[in-house]
């Protein structure tokens, strides 16, 4: 790995030759800037305003515009000859904690390599001390220009040191956070761990950058001369209003990709009021079934009690009715005969 920057640790009255190295490395596609009617490369000329003709890079240097707009030049040399210490040393000014460090501080992050056999034995003393300290070292440095913050830990069997920016380069929270009251409730929260728990374990090497991936797939796609690949349709969802329903779908979601059985979650139980109102409607639809059922059998019970009324009324008087023409019948038989005979005796 090529150095970008060498110079020394200073760790008290004890310096260590060393060379700065990246410690990342950008995987990023870079694009160019084309004319679109002809795919031309786009590319921008430097010209001097004062000479307005183009000038080459070796003829480029460094300057500070004033207040007034008058440019002040600084060669590299000024800058060399910076009166501080960190402008060649990297100096240790204190050993912390760890998490001391606000990860809002992080910076770029380079390796720090033994620059030569003189060093290895002072780079390991640093090395094992801060491993057995469990600390990190606080130091300043000048870099690129500037005076610059940094972080040495212990990676693997080197020293790693990560750029920090001032306490005063990091902004306050102000205004970030929701400024309305909210209650989360205890089964939220249970919720909330229960998904974290399924989601919190997984293998860093395992992540990968999809977003590089399909670009590269569109790349080769057109560079070939086929159509690129079409984007899924995205997944059309509605608002969500219950915050529970969607803690435990995550939770089942989650362990189902995982292969994992869907989580058992029951919701909390709701109020009983809430409750009574089904089932008091239910007893009250139940009431007038029974009713409706009730008056439907006393008026089948009353129509046949008539009815069997009627037909009895009706023999009765059809009973009756014979009785007396057979009486009437009789006398007028008797009366006839009568008369015949008392005819019989006055002819005799």
């Amino acid at each position: 790995m090529r150095s970008i920057w060498n110079g020394a640790i200073s760790f008290g009255l004890v310096s260590i030759p060393i060379k700065v190295v990246n410690a990342t490395e950008s995987h990023s596609i870079s694009f160019r800037q084309i004319h679109t009617e002809d795919g031309g490369r786009i590319r921008y000329r430097k010209f001097c305003e004062l000479e307005d003709r183009e000038v080459s890079q070796g003829e480029i240097g460094k300057g500070y515009e004033d207040a007034d707009g008058s440019i002040v030049p600084i060669t590299d040399e000024d800058l060399a000859e910076l009166p501080l210490p960190t402008a060649k040393t990297i100096e240790i000014v204190a050993f912390v904690p760890g998490d001391r460090i606000d990860p809002l501080q992080m910076d770029a992050a380079y390796y720090l390599a033994a620059s030569g056999a003189p060093a290895a034995k002072p780079y390991t003393l640093l090395r094992e001390a801060l491993k057995r300290s469990n600390k990190v070292a606080i130091a300043k440095f000048a870099l690129r220009g500037r005076e610059r913050l940094g972080m040495l830990r212990v990676v693997g069997d080197a020293i790693a040191m990560h750029g920090l920016l001032w306490p005063d380069e990091v902004r306050a929270p102000e205004g970030v956070a929701p400024d309305v009251g909210v209650t989360v409730r205890d089964k939220e929260l249970d919720l909330a761990d229960a998904l974290m728990d399924t989601l919190g374990e997984v293998d860093l090497d395992d992540l990968h950058d999809e977003y590089r991936e399909a670009v590269e797939e569109v790349i080769a796609a057109k560079a070939a001369g086929e159509a690129p690949p079409s984007a899924p349709e995205p997944a059309t969802g509605g608002k969500v209003l219950d915050l529970m329903a969607a803690l435990e779908s995550s939770v089942r979601a989650a362990k189902e990709s995982r292969g994992e059985e869907p989580a058992e979650v029951r919701r909390l139980p709701e109020r009983k009021s809430a409750r009574a109102a089904p089932k008091q409607a239910a007893g009250k639809k139940s009431t007038a079934t029974t009713k409706k059922t009730a008056a439907k059998k006393t008026a089948a019970s009353a129509k046949k009690s008539t009815s069997k009324t009627a037909q009895g009324t009706k023999k009765a008087a059809a009973k009756s009715t014979a009785k007396s023409t057979t009486k009437s019948t009789a006398k007028k038989t008797t009366a006839k005969t009568t008369k015949k005979t008392a005819a019989r005796k006055r002819s005799a």
